[in-house]
């Protein structure tokens, strides 16, 4: 059946702010849904609050209203559009509870909108705990002894009946908000209480804890004409009792035999046709006993676009999100072509001839006294994803995707030896646990003691195990020269990187680079196909692997399938994994810059790990390679391909970082050169330019020591602000009062961040800080935006409040802005964007920082001035434009303010004060007409109250 021809404009949901549970993924899958749609000839309209995304885009959809996610918004909406249809499933939980609130209030009944993608009683019957438990035993798919509270007694009675460990978890929630495992009677009231609170209507479930069983996902598509697919298998390593979004997972399945898959599969495809006839994505997720009978029990099935769907996304080629809004305006499965194969249709199931391992990225260092325990409430604030041709290469390139200093599993010195701490990391899973189980085997802990502890299943610890014995094994030889071929090919087939081996045999990364060179064990690059090489694929997605010679015709050779072209190319890095201070803003700029070197005739190569974010699309860049951004990769990449350079100034601190190393190896850095990233990041030296400049800045000093701290402290008198270089989202600024203070602070940093060059600032007590964005070709200068931040200076420029334009400014303090703005971009040779901060006390205006790489704001002030900054800013950089060819003409009624969001609902008993660390995981934009509106206000009255140390 062809789509609905009555569909003539739909209306999507976007997901709002970024917060712990609900990140970038359901950015990736409305950019898709929007695309799709739009392909069709339908007419999109779109509401979201998050001026950080793609989404948000103007060019995206035909309408974008970037106003508060409420069904007064909706209304507004409503009035101004003949809309047809709305699709909530592209939003997570936000969209699906704005839907229901929508329908109970008669909204889209009273105009005439139909729901696609679901239906209502599907969302009602899966987030009611109590219904879903009644059709699950209806239709015979088992599940864990458990009961509904609406009360606290109710639940202190279900509590007695079943005995402890129990779950609880929250009706009507995201990330496992109010859920969590109680082993002991008396946690039980606090736990009840917080999840009966956490519930929009008031009620949880109770079920008895089936700890220590697998953990599996099922991703799956269904048209209207009942054909369903499974899209993904995705197995947990870590049994129940964390939270899906918490754990280590890996797709294809790998230790569920074929029968149990067979059930499990009968049983999602039950479960979706038993919650509504709607067509579009579902996501199911079971529990399996550890034991031969593979006994299988439904956990939940969540009836939109999940989180693991951009993961399933990426893991298998198959664009979910795309798929499932053309089933939603009525299209079949085997109307659709295979995304990738172009020659294939869409009714088919992936087949994955290689592995993909998730790694979540937590932020504890963020929060601190925040309980580091991995449980039922999601605390992850991002993933990385490895993909390699077995679990081991698979598990390693996730691991050298974090950024956490670590160069995979092992063979970088930084492991635990302490027994006594290994076992209580073991027990007590955290952010660390991939590394502690490595850990554990390397002090010669037994694989089933360790299975008893943490039970995860046995083939994952016998990986575990390979891996350790190899290092072992190429650590007994004492030389380079002496190590044989196979052992060193071995070791980069399981994934370890050219320093680890370094490091086993003591020798220099670049010996082992050049030795494998020599021996002609090359990384070579495969295609995702999503059909295991069985049908020529189109799209240009690689993953690097090992492989052992092939003799064809006399000749040696491994299969390299990255095609090179003699185009002229250039390479986009990519963010890496989201984290506090460095998120989706940064894929924003990325995805930009790669579609404005594409306009400028440019072949575009993206290298990226994140399986949430839009950059990672296959079909955003000429080319994605779906690798870690380290160095090695990336090297071997460039040796490939040749490009005429890298742009490293979008990617936020992850592709900085790597700048000094591309400079050293005689790479191109496309736009401002190494040399300004680094002196803007050297402290002293960039004073040293200010003062040349005649431009005020607070009296500072720099240390590598506690020592060279307190006789520096002796000069500027308190308080100091204490800044660590090369930090994103102030990581490890704190001011401190006194000597005491300064010490502790000081030791702790270089603990974290050792040989760091420390700058010690007089903190401007009082002071207004303000911040400007601009453009600069290195004679000209286009300053795009000065916001003023709310909140007093002392609290993370990403943590505050901030108008544009400013607010309270006098032209007097504005003139100097523009003055210091336009000198330093100039003097720093600027060429793309820069971003300076600002302290204003006494009417003078000291420069705090300055960056010439994209900043945090950029998406922001491209969205309140509907000007697309990053594709000027990227043409400027690639000098195929001057700043004086763009014709500027930002347009805004009124101011556009920034607030962030925070996340501190996962973490209760976490200081929620605000100071020179960012905290925040994510923003939302408001507009207002006046400074006398009742919002502006309310942030301006209580702009002091959290600010700390």
């Amino acid at each position: 059946m062809p789509k609905n021809n009555s569909l003539k404009s739909v209306l999507i949901i976007g997901s709002g702010p970024i917060v712990i549970g609900q990140a970038c993924e359901f950015d990736y899958a409305g950019t898709q849904a929007i695309r799709s749609l739009r392909d069709e000839g339908i007419e999109v309209i779109l509401i979201n609050s998050n001026p950080a995304t793609i989404m948000t885009d103007p060019q995206m959809a035909d309408h974008v209203y970037l106003k508060p996610l409420t069904t007064k918004s909706i209304i507004e909406i409503l009035k101004k559009h003949k809309v047809d249809a709305v699709l909530p499933t592209m939003g997570g939980q936000t969209a699906l509870n704005l839907c229901i609130e929508a329908d109970e209030k008669g909204i889209w009944e009273d105009f005439g909108v139909e729901l696609i993608g679901v239906n209502i009683d599907a969302i009602n019957i899966t987030e009611d705990r109590e219904q879903f438990r009644e059709l699950m035993l209806k239709i015979g798919v088992g599940m864990a002894p458990q009961a509904t509270a609406t009360s606290f007694l109710k639940g202190k009675e279900i509590a007695q009946e079943f005995g402890f460990p129990l779950v609880i978890r929250a009706s009507y929630t995201l990330g496992g908000a109010g859920a969590s495992i109680v082993y002991k009677k008396e946690d039980f009231d606090e736990l009840l209480s917080r999840g009966l609170e956490i519930s929009p209507i008031h009620e949880v479930m109770i079920d008895k804890a089936l700890l220590g069983w697998k953990e599996y996902e099922l991703e799956l598509l269904r048209d209207k004409n009942d054909n369903v697919v499974i899209i993904c298998t995705i197995e947990n390593m870590d049994p129940m009792g964390i939270h899906t979004g918490d754990s280590i997972t890996v797709a294809p399945a790998m230790t569920l035999s074929d029968t149990a898959y067979q059930r499990m599969r009968d049983m999602a495809i039950k479960m979706m046709r038993s919650i509504g006839d709607f067509a579009g994505g579902c996501n199911v997720q079971f529990a399996v006993s550890p034991d031969e009978k593979e006994d299988i029990i439904a956990i939940e099935i969540n009836p939109r676009v999940s989180r693991s769907s951009a993961l399933a996304s990426k893991a298998t080629g198959y664009p979910i999100a795309k798929i499932a809004s053309k089933l939603a305006i009525g299209y079949h499965l085997d109307e659709l072509e295979n995304q990738i194969t172009k020659t294939t249709s869409a009714l088919f199931e992936p087949t994955l001839d290689y592995v993909i391992v998730k790694i979540p990225r937590w932020n504890f260092d963020k929060f601190e006294g925040s309980d580091r325990t991995l449980g039922l409430q999601m605390k992850s604030v991002g993933e990385v994803m490895g993909i390699g041709r077995s679990f081991q290469e698979a598990l390693h390139k996730a691991t050298q995707s974090l950024e956490l200093s670590r160069n995979g599993l092992g063979a970088d010195g930084k492991g635990l030896k302490d027994y006594n701490k290994i076992i209580q990391k073991l027990e007590v899973a955290s952010w660390d646990r991939v590394f502690i189980i490595y850990d554990a085997i390397q002090i010669g802990i037994p694989l089933k003691r360790i299975h008893e502890i943490t039970k995860i299943d046995m083939w994952f610890l016998r990986q575990y195990e390979e891996l350790h014995l190899l290092e072992k094994e190429i650590s007994s030889y004492n030389n380079l020269d002496s190590l044989p071929k196979a052992l060193l090919l071995e070791a980069k087939q399981k994934g370890f990187a050219d320093r680890q081996i370094a490091h086993m045999i003591d020798c220099w990364e670049s010996e082992v680079h050049t030795k494998r060179k020599e021996l002609n064990i090359n990384r070579v690059f495969k295609l995702v196909d999503t059909c295991a090489a069985e049908f020529q694929a189109q799209t240009p997605y690689y993953y690097s692997t090992f492989e052992s010679d092939m003799i064809v015709d006399g000749k040696v050779y491994s299969e390299n399938e990255s095609k090179v072209s003699d185009r002229k190319k250039v390479i986009v890095l990519g963010s890496g994994p989201n984290r506090i201070g460095q998120g989706i803003e940064f894929d924003y700029c990325c995805v930009h810059g790669v579609l404005a070197a594409k306009e400028c005739g440019y072949e575009t190569i993206m290298i990226n790990c994140n399986p949430e974010t839009v950059s990672t699309d296959f079909d955003i860049a000429d080319k994605l390679y779906f690798e870690p951004v380290f160095w090695e990769h990336i090297w071997d990449i460039i040796q490939l391909e040749k490009p005429e350079g890298v742009i490293v100034q979008l990617g936020g601190q992850t592709a900085l970082k790597l700048a000094e190393k591309l400079s050293k190896y005689g790479v191109k850095i496309i736009g401002t050169s190494f040399e300004a990233l680094d002196l803007a990041e050297d402290r002293g030296h960039f004073s040293e330019l200010l003062t040349k400049l005649d431009i005020p800045f607070p009296r500072f000093g720099t240390a590598t020591s506690a020592e060279e701290a307190n006789a520096i402290a002796d000069q500027l008198d308190f308080p100091i602000l204490i800044r660590p270089s090369y930090v994103l989202g102030g990581q490890g600024m704190k001011i401190v009062i006194n000597k005491e203070d300064l010490e502790s602070h000081v030791i702790d940093i270089l603990r974290k961040i050792p040989n760091n060059m420390l700058l010690l600032d007089h903190y401007l007590d009082g002071a207004i800080e303000a911040e400007a964005d601009a453009i600069c070709d290195g004679e000209n200068v286009y300053i795009i935006g000065i916001m003023e931040h709310i909140e007093p200076c002392g609290v993370h420029s990403g943590d505050s409040n901030a108008t544009l334009p400013p607010f309270n400014l006098g032209e007097f303090v504005m003139q100097q802005i523009k003055d210091h703005t336009k000198k330093i971009a100039l003097a720093l040779e600027t060429k793309g964007l820069i971003n300076i901060q600002f302290a204003i006390k006494d009417d003078i205006v000291y420069i705090i920082e300055a960056n010439p790489r994209a900043s945090r704001t950029v998406p922001f002030i491209s969205k309140a001035y509907n000007e697309p900054y990053v594709n000027y800013a990227t043409k400027v950089m690639l000098g195929e434009n001057k700043v004086t060819d763009f014709d500027f003409n930002p347009q805004l009624e009124g101011y556009a303010i920034k607030q962030p969001v925070f996340s501190f609902n996962k973490f209760p008993n976490v200081n929620k004060s605000l100071g020179p660390e960012m905290k925040s995981t994510g923003e939302s934009i408001l507009f207002i007409d006046s400074l006398k509106d009742d919002e502006f206000y309310e942030l301006y009255s209580r702009r002091k109250m959290y600010l700390s140390k």
